[in-house]
């Protein structure tokens, strides 16, 4: 199986909109995406390939809780998060 490392600083978004929105440009998931955590695992789910998240910054408040949302649907569809 493939693998795909996206980085991810989450400094950079105010909202866990935003930050839904960035991953969806860099994993390029569909456009019914839902930005969220359940629509992430489930676009995930779907692909060939493993994607695998460094986080460079945790950011905060919502951004952070999502982000901590993001990195256990990562690691529950086979993924690493560092």
């Amino acid at each position: 199986m493939t693998s795909l490392t996206i980085f991810v600083d989450a400094s950079r978004y105010a909202t866990a909109r935003e930050l839904h929105l960035a991953l969806k440009m860099m994993l390029g998931l569909p456009e019914y995406y839902g930005c969220n955590a359940d629509a992430l695992h489930d676009c995930l789910e779907e692909r060939r390939e493993r994607v695998n998240l460094v986080v460079l910054s945790q950011g905060e408040g919502e951004t952070a809780e999502a982000l901590a949302k993001v990195r256990r649907v990562i690691e529950d569809c086979g993924g690493e998060t560092k």
